[in-house]
């Protein structure tokens, strides 16, 4: 049995037949998981994952305007 991290409900799944990954869902908050460990099993909010991917986004694009900047200076 593995605890939601939500909510701390606890979740009935066979870890056996689950893969890194997948999705289950939380049956008491209704929170999607993603499967990120397997032994031991470790389950990780949707929602962080895509603030994590926001967060990526953001500092992809501050990079990529360093690099113009570097690149107007060479051209001085």
């Amino acid at each position: 049995m593995v605890t939601c991290p939500e909510c701390s409900g606890d979740i009935d799944v066979d870890e056996e037949d689950i893969d890194e990954g997948e999705t289950i869902s939380c049956g008491e908050c209704g929170t999607d998981l993603k499967v990120v460990g397997v032994k031991p099993l470790e389950l990780e909010s949707e929602s962080e994952d895509e603030e994590e991917d926001e967060d990526d986004d953001f500092d992809d694009e501050d990079d990529e305007d360093e690099d113009e900047t570097e690149d107007d200076e060479d051209w001085k």
